[in-house]
């Protein structure tokens, strides 16, 4: 794990990405440890293996036609494939957490902001996994480090944060503390998009009808400009994803 320094940052953009992205703001965070890399195959069969995790879903990858589930399943490469509440339950095992969405988008863009975890440079596959046809083993690309020393926080695989999926997270009373909106709230949020005729304001996806958790970071499959630290996805917590991962945080 690595530290990630208490103070301010800047969350959100002002002129790109989705409407939910909207409005860069300054939030204030406490102190956290992360993951350097995401949650490998081999850790987490640790704990498949202690009877405290479940296995990871083998047939997304047929599913979602990219290939055989065993060219995702080399021990270094991430796991994915898993649910939010498997990740918790690892995290849990381990005596971690999953990050906030706040937390995690600090540790990609540092106190400066920056737009992608290496800075302002157009990723390219030195920088991070994307746009190929399965997962890299986890640290394959330091070029990609982020201002941390974290790494694969673009691309690889989305990661799971804790957050309820929260289209007006920014607006809300306490966004300068990165707190979402609950799983009511957010319903009532994705009430009003559809009656307002908002489609659209949480990319191509439909407006959720249920409540759902967040992803950061884009995945191997994913396109270079959605690699930029303030994209914002979602799903339902269920989901057991091939293109979906994790990694876990720690109080100091």
């Amino acid at each position: 794990m690595a530290l990630v320094p208490a103070g301010p940052f800047l969350m959100g953009a002002s002129d790109e990405g989705e409407l939910d992205e909207r409005p860069a703001h300054t939030v204030t965070l406490k102190a956290f440890f992360l993951d350097l890399t995401e949650v490998t195959n081999e850790a987490y069969q640790r704990c498949v293996d202690a009877g405290v995790c479940r296995p990871h879903d083998s047939n997304n990858a047929r599913v979602n036609k990219v290939g055989d589930d065993r060219n995702f399943r080399r021990p270094r490469q991430p796991i994915s494939a898993v649910s939010w509440d498997d990740a918790v339950t690892y995290c849990r095992w381990v005596g971690k957490r999953l990050p906030t969405e706040a937390e995690w988008e600090k540790a990609a863009r540092g106190s400066e902001g920056q737009k992608y975890p290496w800075g302002s440079d157009f990723p390219t596959r030195e920088h991070a996994v994307f746009g190929e046809g399965t997962t890299a083993e986890v640290g394959s690309r330091p070029r990609g480090k982020g201002p941390y020393g974290h790494l694969d926080l673009a691309g690889n695989v989305w990661e799971w944060v804790e957050d309820f999926y929260d289209p007006y997270a920014y607006r809300r009373p306490r966004a300068g503390e990165g707190i979402h909106g609950t799983c009511e709230e957010t319903l009532e949020t994705f009430s009003e998009l559809r009656r307002t005729k908002m489609q659209g304001f949480t990319g191509t996806n439909p407006i959720p009808t249920e409540c759902e958790k967040g992803l950061r970071g884009g995945a191997f499959n994913y396109h270079a400009r959605g690699l930029r630290a303030s994209n914002r996805v979602h799903h339902p917590g269920r989901f057991r994803l091939v293109m979906s991962g994790f990694r876990c945080a720690r109080d100091p």
